[in-house]
Protein backbone atom coordinates (compact mmCIF):
# COMPACT_ATOMS: atom_id res chain seq x y z
CA UNK A 1 0.00 0.00 0.00
CA UNK A 2 1.40 3.39 -0.92
CA UNK A 3 1.39 6.40 1.36
CA UNK A 4 -0.71 9.36 0.33
CA UNK A 5 0.87 12.72 1.05
CA UNK A 6 -1.56 15.56 1.50
CA UNK A 7 0.41 18.57 0.39
CA UNK A 8 -2.15 20.20 -1.87
CA UNK A 9 -4.04 21.87 0.95
CA UNK A 10 -4.87 25.50 0.52
CA UNK A 11 -3.66 27.70 3.37
CA UNK A 12 -6.15 29.36 5.68
CA UNK A 13 -4.87 32.81 4.76
CA UNK A 14 -5.63 32.25 1.07
CA UNK A 15 -9.12 30.95 1.92
CA UNK A 16 -9.83 34.05 3.99
CA UNK A 17 -8.47 36.29 1.20
CA UNK A 18 -10.77 34.58 -1.28
CA UNK A 19 -13.75 34.96 1.04
CA UNK A 20 -13.01 38.63 1.68
CA UNK A 21 -13.08 39.29 -2.07
CA UNK A 22 -16.83 38.70 -1.86
CA UNK A 23 -18.43 42.18 -1.68
CA UNK A 24 -21.46 40.93 0.25
CA UNK A 25 -19.25 39.39 2.92
CA UNK A 26 -17.18 42.58 3.18
CA UNK A 27 -20.38 44.57 3.63
CA UNK A 28 -21.65 42.17 6.31
CA UNK A 29 -18.37 42.34 8.25
CA UNK A 30 -18.32 46.14 8.10
CA UNK A 31 -21.96 46.32 9.21
CA UNK A 32 -21.28 43.95 12.13
CA UNK A 33 -18.32 46.08 13.22
CA UNK A 34 -20.48 49.19 13.00
CA UNK A 35 -23.25 47.58 15.05
CA UNK A 36 -20.71 46.52 17.69
CA UNK A 37 -19.63 50.16 18.10
CA UNK A 38 -23.14 51.27 19.05
CA UNK A 39 -22.65 50.68 22.79
CA UNK A 40 -19.45 52.74 22.80
CA UNK A 41 -21.35 55.82 21.62
CA UNK A 42 -24.27 55.74 24.02
CA UNK A 43 -24.63 57.03 27.54
CA UNK A 44 -24.78 54.15 30.05
CA UNK A 45 -28.53 54.40 30.65
CA UNK A 46 -29.33 53.55 27.00
CA UNK A 47 -26.91 50.66 26.43
CA UNK A 48 -29.19 47.85 27.58
CA UNK A 49 -32.29 49.47 26.09
CA UNK A 50 -31.34 49.88 22.43
CA UNK A 51 -29.42 47.98 19.78
CA UNK A 52 -28.86 48.26 16.04
CA UNK A 53 -31.41 46.27 14.09
CA UNK A 54 -30.80 46.78 10.37
CA UNK A 55 -29.67 49.08 7.59
CA UNK A 56 -32.10 50.51 5.06
CA UNK A 57 -31.23 51.82 1.60
CA UNK A 58 -29.79 55.31 1.63
CA UNK A 59 -27.72 54.72 4.76
CA UNK A 60 -30.58 54.70 7.27
CA UNK A 61 -29.71 52.69 10.36
CA UNK A 62 -32.67 51.24 12.26
CA UNK A 63 -32.22 51.03 16.02
CA UNK A 64 -34.50 48.74 18.05
CA UNK A 65 -35.54 50.39 21.31
CA UNK A 66 -37.00 48.78 24.41
CA UNK A 67 -39.91 51.24 24.56
CA UNK A 68 -41.19 54.45 22.93
CA UNK A 69 -39.68 56.63 25.66
CA UNK A 70 -36.18 55.36 24.85
CA UNK A 71 -36.88 55.87 21.13
CA UNK A 72 -37.92 59.47 21.80
CA UNK A 73 -34.90 60.17 24.02
CA UNK A 74 -32.52 58.82 21.38
CA UNK A 75 -34.33 60.74 18.64
CA UNK A 76 -33.59 63.93 20.53
CA UNK A 77 -29.90 62.96 20.57
CA UNK A 78 -29.76 61.90 16.91
CA UNK A 79 -27.52 64.72 15.68
CA UNK A 80 -25.01 64.13 18.48
CA UNK A 81 -25.01 60.36 17.86
CA UNK A 82 -24.40 60.84 14.14
CA UNK A 83 -21.48 63.14 14.94
CA UNK A 84 -20.01 60.57 17.33
CA UNK A 85 -20.46 57.86 14.69
CA UNK A 86 -18.56 59.78 12.01
CA UNK A 87 -14.99 58.64 12.83
CA UNK A 88 -16.13 55.00 12.96
CA UNK A 89 -17.99 55.36 9.68
CA UNK A 90 -14.95 56.84 7.98
CA UNK A 91 -12.70 54.03 9.18
CA UNK A 92 -15.20 51.42 7.91
CA UNK A 93 -15.87 53.38 4.71
CA UNK A 94 -19.59 53.33 5.38
CA UNK A 95 -22.29 55.93 5.19
CA UNK A 96 -25.06 56.41 7.75
CA UNK A 97 -27.19 59.37 6.81
CA UNK A 98 -29.95 58.92 9.38
CA UNK A 99 -30.93 56.97 12.47
CA UNK A 100 -34.45 55.61 12.88
CA UNK A 101 -35.49 54.50 16.36
CA UNK A 102 -38.19 51.84 16.41
CA UNK A 103 -39.62 50.25 19.58
CA UNK A 104 -41.55 47.71 17.47
CA UNK A 105 -38.29 46.00 16.49
CA UNK A 106 -37.26 45.22 20.07
CA UNK A 107 -36.92 41.55 20.93
CA UNK A 108 -36.28 41.20 24.62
Amino acid sequence: MSKVLYTDFEGLDSIIDTMMDNPQLKKAVARTNLFNMWDKLLPEKFRQKSRPFSMLPGGVMVIACKNPVIAQELSLRKVLLLQKFQPYLESLRMKVSDLRFDPKKWVG
